[in-house]
C-alpha cells in the first residue's frame, strides 16, 4: 500500500498542501482502517441506506465526518475537526499528545479522565503515529459540533 492508497479510503477530500502526504496517509490508515474513529465520532456514523449492519453497502456519513455527537449515556463524542487554526479539536499536537497518553481533556463537562474514548490503547502508539493521526484530522474540512 502507498500513502495515496491511504488517502483515498478518506470519505472527504483532504487538504494536503503544505503537508507531509505520507504523515498524512498514515493517518488516514490509522483512523479510517485501523482506529474506527468515525465509529464514535460521527453521527450518526453512516448516511441513510448506507448501513453495513443492515446489510447495505456502507457509506460514511461524511456530512457530518468526525464532527463528534455520538451519545454514551452523559458523554458526547468529540469534534476532531480541525477548528479555525487548523488545530483538530482545537488542540495543539502538544495537547492531543497529552489527551492521547492520558486521557486527561480540558473539557470542562466534570469528569477529569475520559470514560468512553480508549485512550489507554492509542496511548501505547509510537509518537509518529499520533502525529500521524494529528496531521490527518488537521486535513480534513472543519464542521461545527454535531451537538
Amino acid at each position: 500500500f502507498t500513502a495515496g492508497h491511504f488517502l483515498e479510503i478518506a470519505p472527504v477530500p483532504l487538504d494536503t498542501r503544505g503537508r507531509n502526504r505520507a504523515l498524512v496517509g498514515l493517518g488516514s490508515y490509522l483512523v479510517n482502517a485501523a482506529g474506527g474513529c468515525n465509529d464514535c465520532h460521527t453521527f450518526p456514523t453512516y448516511a441513510e441506506g448506507g448501513n453495513p449492519f443492515l446489510g447495505e453497502t456502507e457509506i460514511i456519513n461524511s456530512a457530518q465526518y468526525l464532527a463528534g455527537g455520538t451519545p454514551f449515556g452523559p458523554f458526547i463524542s468529540r469534534n476532531l475537526t480541525p477548528d479555525e487554526y487548523g488545530r483538530p479539536a482545537g488542540l495543539t499536537f502538544e495537547e492531543f499528545l497529552h489527551v492521547m497518553r492520558t486521557g486527561a481533556d480540558r473539557r470542562d463537562d466534570g469528569t477529569p479522565i475520559l470514560q468512553v474514548m480508549p485512550w489507554p490503547v492509542y496511548g501505547q502508539m509510537r509518537d509518529r503515529d499520533l502525529r500521524a493521526i494529528y496531521e490527518f484530522l488537521s486535513a480534513i474540512p472543519s464542521l461545527p459540533d454535531n451537538f
